[in-house]
């Protein structure tokens, strides 16, 4: 009987020491597309944050503790990322970084704000994300209506006077087509086509006829990269030669792979400065140890932008020598200035949207670079 209670009580001593050696970390979520169309972006945040992770803790981590990353797949489906937030928020985390899409951000937002875990989006651009009065709610990327004017700036230096808009009726395409679609007509240039193709498919010959019938000078895609590649392999398979101009979702290594060189040539789209053309001296620093571990640099921006999220809320808690929700949604909104992200200055505003102008345009070269226009 003895020997059995002096078991016993030693489980419940070893029971007991690994969860206060769990408890002795500070907890990071990080929320992205492991698997899905996005599987690329989401593997190359949770490398980004391993890595800044690895990092800080080398330094001593934060409060004295060590950073914990805990990752979960969203799967680029708004029904999965809200599975995923509720498994996240039971998990004891302070935030969650992530994710990349609008209308799978927006699956999570309520589930996060209401366990009062701050979180910081790294590519949901969509305007209505910070429009709802969330405390909690922040983001490293720019927001859609800077996009649009962008955008536009762009057709307009480009010399396009009729555009085709097509989307995807997703949260971030359907609201960054609308934010568009206005700005141009206030300019005076004319819509000749605005609809929706379906995500997925294999063959877009027929809305890419419909498009050519409208004749427009460009067509403005504000889909996601699986989509543009195709169209422009498929536009290219029917010998239409009118110029694509992309979202910020475009923008992916992928697009070439899936549209090939020569239909990608002379593609432009939108986007935060890629990786290797970030000049801080940060952004350089980290790009070589990235390129040091993995054997290549970042591919895509969003990773960064996550990493950029991973950053500031681990500041803040060293800042605030806390992980109290409010106190650290209160330094960010407020006294989080000029921050050195590794994107750029970093700063919130009272909606957690990212202060300052952050996108650029690109056009891909016959070799599939992508080559930031002056």
């Amino acid at each position: 009987m003895k020997k059995g209670l002096i078991a016993l009580m030693a489980l419940c001593l070893l029971v007991g020491g690994a969860m206060a050696a769990m408890a002795d970390t500070v907890k990071i979520g990080l929320m992205g597309p492991m698997t899905g169309p996005w599987a690329s972006e989401g593997q190359e945040m949770k490398q980004v944050l391993d890595l800044l992770a690895a990092d800080l803790n080398a330094k001593g981590g934060v409060l004295g503790k060590k950073v914990e990353v805990i990752a979960d797949d969203d799967g680029g489906d708004p029904r999965t990322a809200a599975l995923a937030a509720q498994r996240l928020a039971t998990q004891g985390i302070v935030a969650v970084i992530g994710t990349y899409g609008s209308s799978v951000t927006e699956a999570t937002q309520n589930i996060y704000n209401e366990s009062k875990i701050l979180q910081i989006a790294n590519g949901s651009t969509a305007i209505r994300l910070s429009e709802k009065g969330l405390k909690y709610f922040f983001r490293t990327c720019p927001r859609d209506d800077e996009q649009g004017r962008v955008a536009v700036q762009a057709i307009e230096k480009l010399g396009f006077k009729t555009v085709a808009i097509l989307h995807d009726n997703t949260t971030y395409a359907k609201g960054l087509a609308d934010e568009a679609k206005g700005l141009l007509e206030g300019k005076g240039i004319k819509i000749v086509f605005f609809d929706a193709l379906t995500p997925g498919e294999r063959d877009y010959t027929a809305i890419l006829t419909k498009l050519k019938g409208a004749n427009p000078d460009v067509v403005f895609f504000t889909g996601y990269y699986p989509e543009a590649g195709l169209l422009l392999r498929q536009k290219k398979e029917m010998n239409w030669n009118v110029p694509f101009i992309g979202g910020d979702a475009t923008n992916n290594p992928d697009l070439v792979k899936i549209a090939g060189k020569d239909a990608a040539q002379g593609f432009y789209f939108l986007s935060a400065p890629l990786p290797k053309d970030l000049p801080s001296p940060e952004a350089k620093a980290f790009l070589d140890e990235f390129t040091k571990k993995y054997g290549n640099a970042p591919n895509s921006i969003y990773a960064v932008l996550a990493g950029d999220g991973f950053r500031v809320i681990t500041a803040a808690i060293q800042a605030t020598q806390s992980t109290d929700p409010d106190k650290l949604a209160d330094y960010l909104h407020k006294e989080l200035k000029e921050f050195a992200g590794l994107t750029g200055k970093i700063a919130f505003n009272e909606k957690g949207d990212r202060v300052g102008e952050v996108y650029r345009v690109y056009k891909v070269d016959a070799e599939g670079n992508f080559i930031l226009q002056p």
